[in-house]
């Protein structure tokens, strides 16, 4: 998440200091080094593929049946006798994860891991967290870097305005929202995981009070130091929550204000170490069990406190982060998974966090009030040639819940996320039949530069009232036969990118012809049944600037469409 600056720092403890509430501490302190640990399978596990109750909630089972997804292995929890094996050693457990198959434990001395090492369960470690025990801080220190942390100064509540949203209209009317609102989609159905760094005070904010007096939230967890305390924390998540939440007419409304919400710790704003990308990993299974259907993610990795594990632009791929492959592994559970592009936009490094390179991660960069590109906002593409960040929403002046409870204006792609999460439930609400990715899908298609994306805006501002017609004439049209969907060219990978929907999983010739009917390029392709698939056509060097008739065989059947290469 976000570091401090140095300055910052040094201004904090100068004030402290000052005021005579720092005092040195001589006590040497025990160092605890956190490790995962993979396991080699899961023979021998109680659990069942056919008995999925015992893992799953009924709504998370649901939600596959709904999107015809299958219970599969990677369901499984982890075996829990070897989990039982490790905590013998008296090792401390500290998350388990059954997608990839591994626990994380903490050690007093380091040594133990060869003992770890050397069960004959255990396929690998990893060595992703060096700590020491936190001290109790001062109350002046932590007012003075809560200040700071969110970056703004805080405003009094704003008086009515008018607008039901109050200080929210802007960012709503942005994405055509408000159309889906006036027809009564406002989440209500649809649970949404939050997963950020703490929820200080929601319990009692009373911007939260319809939340709470409705029992629409649903739970909370701590997956950094364990338990369900949420409140008492870093209070990042609390004004995420309200772009979301917020429910006081004429004040301030959020996108969806009439969801259900699951609040969960997973990031250590602390620090900054390779464990937090586990504890998101056991945040979303976590997700996933009791059924939520959208994850709200407004974290990002690039650069650890150990350089030695941060990423370079090149690891960006969608396939190497282990949150990131979690991320597209949570989708394919049939759950929405919307994370902020992050806000590095500015700097040397501009690029992305993890996961929000992940193919089927919706990541949300930031524009101002004007529609205007956010200079801080993470741009893309992904290392090999994707399209991120996907869509984007207001994150520049974005109206959210400060530390003192008030409206204060915020800078982040952490709020335009949140927005896009909102909407998204209530684009779902409205077509309840949908999947996860069809939703995805139709948010893109909706967007304001679906044409011609570019790594600043991706795919541009969605339209939320068009994305609402896209999707319920796509759900309406079961019988349509083989088409092109999406066809545009990818200045990164300086190729063509085609979205293919196909009635049968089968083999396609997809040919490129010149104006003068000259067959340039052919290959085979495999495209599935009842979906879109993406096909890309990287470094098309033969192509020169031009028209050109873009051709899919199946079978007997022909579909084509022309596209300009500049």
């Amino acid at each position: 998440m976000k570091r401090f600056s140095q300055k910052l720092v040094l201004l904090a403890a100068c004030i402290c200091a000052a005021a005579g509430n720092i005092t040195a501490q001589e006590v040497p302190q025990r160092v605890h080094v956190k490790f995962r640990v993979l396991f080699k399978d899961k023979i021998g596990t109680p659990y069942r593929i056919d008995k999925p109750e015992a893992f799953l909630s009924e709504k998370a089972i649901m939600r596959r049946m709904k999107q015809q997804i299958p219970i599969v292995e990677n369901d499984l929890p982890v075996n829990p006798e070897y989990v039982a094996a490790i905590a013998s050693m008296g090792i401390k457990v500290l998350n388990r994860s059954k997608w990839m198959n591994a626990v994380t434990i903490e050690l007093a001395d380091s040594q133990i891991i060869t003992k770890v090492e050397a069960l004959s369960f255990v396929h690998s470690t990893k060595k992703i967290a060096r700590t020491k025990p936190k001290e109790k801080k001062d109350d002046l220190m932590e007012a003075f870097v809560r200040l700071f942390e969110e970056g703004q100064t805080v405003q009094k509540p704003k008086k009515a305005t008018g607008s039901y949203y109050g200080s929210g209209a802007k960012q709503v009317q942005m994405l055509n929202g408000n159309a889906l609102h006036q027809q009564g989609f406002n989440g209500r159905g649809i649970t949404i995981a939050v997963l950020d760094a703490g929820f200080s005070k929601v319990n009692e904010n009373r911007f939260f009070d319809s939340l709470r007096v409705s029992g629409r939230l649903l739970g909370t967890r701590d997956f950094v130091e364990g338990g369900e305390s949420v409140f008492e924390d870093n209070s990042h998540g609390a004004s995420v929550l309200s772009v979301m939440a917020a429910n006081i007419p004429d004040e301030f409304v959020g996108s969806a204000a009439y969801a259900n919400y699951w609040l969960l710790r997973t990031e250590d704003a602390d620090s900054e170490y390779l464990i937090e990308e586990d504890n998101w990993v056991t945040g979303a299974e976590f997700a996933d069990s009791v059924g939520a259907d959208i994850i709200n993610s407004s974290l990002g990795y690039t650069r650890y406190d150990d350089p030695g594990t941060s990423y370079t632009q090149q690891q960006l791929n969608g396939k190497t982060a282990w949150i990131t492959r979690a991320g597209d592994i949570a989708a394919s559970k049939g759950i929405l998974v919307v994370n902020s592009a992050g806000n590095s936009g500015a700097d040397s490094w501009k690029y992305m966090g993890v996961p929000a390179d992940g193919d089927s991660v919706m990541a949300i960069g930031a524009v101002g009030s004007a529609r205007e590109y956010a200079p801080f906002s993470s741009q893309g593409p992904t290392a090999d040639g994707r399209i991120k960040p996907n869509v984007t929403a207001m994150g520049m002046g974005i109206p959210a819940i400060s530390p003192s409870g008030n409206i204060a204006p915020y800078n982040g792609t952490s709020f335009s996320s949140p927005l896009m999460a909102g909407m998204a439930a209530c684009l779902w609400q409205a077509c309840p039949q949908a999947s996860a990715m069809q939703v995805f899908k139709a948010i893109e298609q909706s967007a304001s530069q679906y044409d011609s994306p570019d790594a600043l805006k991706g795919f541009g501002i969605p339209d939320f009232s068009k994305a609402q017609q896209l999707l319920t004439a796509n759900l309406a049209d079961k019988s349509k036969g083989d088409s092109i969907v999406h066809l545009y060219y990818n200045p990164f990978i300086k190729g063509l990118v085609l979205e293919y929907y196909s009635n049968a999983t089968q083999k396609v010739a997809l040919e490129v012809k010149n104006t003068n009917g000259k067959r340039v390029l052919r290959k085979s392709f495999e495209v599935f049944a009842h979906q879109n698939s993406i096909i890309r056509l990287p470094k098309l060097r033969k192509l020169k600037s031009g028209q050109y008739e873009v051709e899919v065989v199946a079978g007997e059947k022909k579909v084509s469409r022309r596209i300009t290469v500049k």
